[in-house]
């Protein structure tokens, strides 16, 4: 592996690691060029929420998936899925990925519809 995926790796882990302390549930991002992705995970690695730009009613309203306008749409999508299940307090996984860009626009997105970080 090159150095850029290992130290996302790394990241990941370390903050992964500090989460079990705290107990509490995590929005998880993932991101590739093409798409975005989100869940919130419980406390014991129960998927209770998925939101991502592969659902064909997402996929429909967006010309190009992996934009900052696809990261918007995500997180506004993941959050109120979250608020109808009654979670509102969460932790923000950005898995290694640097806080900007599509990162960024979906969790202010998440936050504005009502979670809270």
């Amino acid at each position: 592996m090159n150095n850029k995926k290992i130290n996302r790796i790394r990241r990941i882990t370390k903050f992964r690691k500090n989460l079990q302390k705290f107990k509490i549930t995590r929005l998880s991002i993932h991101r590739t060029s093409r798409h975005i992705y989100a869940q919130i995970i419980s406390i014991n690695n129960k998927i209770l929420v998925t939101a991502s730009t592969l659902e064909l009613k997402i996929r429909k309203k967006l010309k190009y998936t992996g934009n900052i306008e696809a990261a918007i749409l995500i997180g506004n999508k993941i959050a109120s899925r979250s608020i109808k299940k009654g979670i509102l307090n969460i932790s923000f996984d950005r898995s290694g990925f640097k806080y900007h860009g599509r990162i960024k626009a979906l969790a202010e997105a998440a936050r504005n519809t009502g979670l809270k970080f």
